[in-house]
């Protein structure tokens, strides 16, 4: 069985027909100290592109070394030097200041550029990107009710991904264990509100009200019963520390679940619904990474998975509940 883009095309590996050699011409290679566009004279030139480069190097190394600031200087100049037609490296240099932003403590700004970065994303690896950005911001600033609904829209949009929902899990577990059963608090939700050009306001709002203890406990398992499935599938064609890694993952997989210890008849059920979709020819069908956003269409979680799960009734057969202001039920995690 061969999913998600494991397979090659023959021609590939076919020597080319009736090659004709060219001839080369003298070539110099150009030699450069090493952090030659460190130096005053490296933007002693009237070539954009070689300005941008200087800058974008000076704002890399910047970072290299921890000197955020500086790395948000030199980026901020090297985008007055990128064409417009240079998509690939704009979107870099935007990603570089929102974590630069980040780093530097200043949350509105990154999400600023988060914004900027959503307006020209074109596919779904834009789209993967941006929402790891989103992912590292929420992170950096505790945030993790939002971290949980971006995490979830990665799940959406490459939802035979093991490690989207591996992360996913290890969050909603560590909601759990800090005791944060009351779900986002009315400031966050009002910054829900006023993100810009997000289209997905509604389902992250939905999400902050759904931040009760027997919702995130009945996510954080699973998510941990999808990662099982899809790294048990996946490992069949892997080997050496690729294979180790999901070996690893399995077994905390496995340990939190024990953790969270769910009924059986709960094991079942979720198992039941999260394999629904995991058949290798789907798989292969729905394979979406780097296909335009223009042509895709996206379940988002509650649509594609949360729905099916409420209706199975777990959460009262387990003796939880979904209600982010119920004080009465304690979660206790084994």
């Amino acid at each position: 069985m061969e999913i998600l883009g494991s397979t090659f095309d023959d021609s590939v590996f076919s020597e080319a027909r009736n090659r004709v050699p060219a001839a080369l011409s003298s070539y110099s290679a150009k030699l450069c100290e090493p952090e030659w566009f460190c130096q005053s004279a490296a933007l002693d030139t009237d070539d954009s592109l070689d300005k941008q480069k200087v800058y974008k190097f000076r704002g890399d190394l910047a970072v290299r070394r921890g000197d955020y600031q500086k790395a948000l200087d030199a980026y901020n100049s090297c985008l007055e030097w990128i064409a417009d037609n240079n998509l690939t490296i704009r979107r870099d240099v935007l990603e570089g200041m929102a974590r630069c932003c980040t780093k530097l403590g200043q949350r509105d700004k990154a999400l600023d550029l988060v914004a900027l970065l959503s307006k020209e994303a074109s596919n779904t690896c834009h789209l993967t990107s941006l929402l790891l950005l989103k992912v590292a911001i929420y992170q950096h600033f505790g945030d993790i009710g939002f971290k949980i609904s971006s995490l979830q829209q990665l799940c959406s949009v490459l939802p035979f991904n093991p490690w989207h929902w591996y992360s996913l899990g290890q969050t909603c577990l560590q909601l759990l264990e800090s005791n944060r059963t009351t779900g986002l608090c009315s400031s966050q939700r009002g910054e829900l509100a006023e993100e810009k050009n997000d289209g997905v306001i509604e389902e992250q709002q939905e999400e902050a009200a759904e931040l009760g203890e027997g919702t995130t406990w009945l996510k954080a398992c699973t998510c941990f019963i999808r990662t099982r499935l899809l790294l048990r599938i996946l490992r069949q064609q892997q080997s050496s520390f690729v294979l180790q890694r999901s070996e690893n993952a399995l077994q905390t997989a496995d340990e939190a679940l024990q953790r969270l210890s769910p009924k059986e008849t709960t094991l079942q059920a979720l198992t039941e619904v999260m394999s629904e979709d995991l058949i290798p020819e789907k798989m292969r069908e729905d394979y979406q990474d780097g296909e335009s956003l223009a042509s895709m269409c996206v379940q988002n979680f509650r649509e594609r998975w949360w729905n099916k799960i409420l209706l199975t009734g777990v959460l009262e057969s387990d003796g939880r509940s979904t209600s982010s202001t119920d004080g009465h039920k304690v979660l206790t995690l084994k």
